[in-house]
């Protein structure tokens, strides 16, 4: 059984064209679309917590794993109603540090600031039945940095977003997608469960539970090509 696990960033009105990374924001409108989509082709969209006995292999069913990286603030205006509406729930990695701040790795690529949520939106985004992922605690390049300080923002970044909002966080997010053998094992001994990369296909029960292939969905995927992505071996054939 295959499981796709779609990959957002920020859910809102796109910016002008010739923006960097413009295709990174999913407007409101086709966000709900989607959603709508995946309800009437019958999946249910599922948080990396509740897809965790499909992963196992322990449940079967038509469901797709819904994460967004980075934390923004646009998600929880966005996308948390349009979730709820459809009773579905999702993961968001946050970056430990930066609550309330904005995407500041982002700034020498000339990305616009974007505000991220903080802790009253991370236990607004909790209390309705979402969940929590670290995506680090500085959104590191952890292949670009030395093994010690890698190690201390993954375990860190854990430990920091289970006190700040009094939940368990079992799943993590390498930002960028790199990673090396190293850091998957820096991560299992941190105690989360899974970690996803940017690495494109679906996944499968029993499979590296480290190592998890998304699915990007872009300001340019139309319906026609987001159900294909989700239903299809696109993805697959493009990993």
């Amino acid at each position: 059984m295959s499981i796709p696990i779609l990959m957002y960033h920020q859910i809102d009105e796109p910016p002008p064209r010739g923006e960097p990374m413009r295709g990174l924001v999913v407007s409101p409108q086709s966000f709900a679309r989607q959603m709508a989509l995946l309800k009437y082709m019958g999946y249910t969209g599922l948080s990396m917590r509740d897809l965790e006995p499909y992963l196992r292999g322990d449940k079967r069913g038509k469901v797709v794993g819904l994460t967004f990286d980075d934390g923004y603030r646009n998600n929880l205006h966005h996308a948390l109603p349009v979730l709820a509406r459809r009773g579905f729930s999702a993961t968001c990695y946050g970056v430990s540090s930066m609550f309330g701040g904005t995407n500041a790795w982002d700034q020498h690529l000339g990305i616009a600031k974007k505000p991220l949520m903080d802790t009253q939106d991370w236990l607004r985004w909790l209390d309705a039945g979402m969940d929590v992922g670290s995506h680090t605690c500085t959104h590191a390049a952890l292949t670009k940095i030395p093994f010690d300080q890698a190690r201390q923002e993954i375990v860190q970044s854990k430990i920091v977003l289970e006190h700040a909002l009094s939940c368990e966080v079992r799943h993590f997010c390498y930002p960028y997608g790199w990673f090396g053998p190293e850091h998957v094992e820096m991560v299992k001994e941190a105690g989360y469960i899974t970690a996803t990369t940017t690495q494109r296909g679906r996944v499968h029960a029993n499979q590296d539970l480290y190592a998890l292939k998304r699915i990007m969905v872009a300001r340019a995927t139309h319906l026609g090509l987001f159900a294909a992505k989700v239903i299809t071996r696109y993805e697959d054939n493009r990993a």
